[in-house]
């Protein structure tokens, strides 16, 4: 496909997205799973400034964050233990 019909192409959708407006649950679905995975890298980083007292020390990379953020508390549990038993 040529060049010029794929940015045409898009700046259609583009324009018609502008005027007819983004579907608000699927943009607020992504919005809230972004939240969520920037708490779980701040709850990595704070068990990390903490644990480094008693020897515990998760990366933090999409992954965890995702882990931590998504199953919260209980997430950040079962990293510890996998970190510490497993690897």
């Amino acid at each position: 496909m040529e060049p010029i019909v794929v940015i045409s192409v898009l700046g259609a959708l583009l324009i018609l997205l502008l005027f007819a407006g983004a579907p608000v649950k699927p943009v607020r679905f992504v919005g809230q799973i972004f939240i969520k995975v920037l708490i779980g890298a701040l709850l990595l980083f704070f068990l990390n400034a903490f644990g480094n007292h008693f020897g515990i020390y998760v990366p933090i990379n999409l992954a965890t964050s995702v882990v931590s953020g998504i199953l919260g508390i209980p997430g950040l549990c079962a990293l510890v233990v996998i970190q510490t038993w497993i690897l």
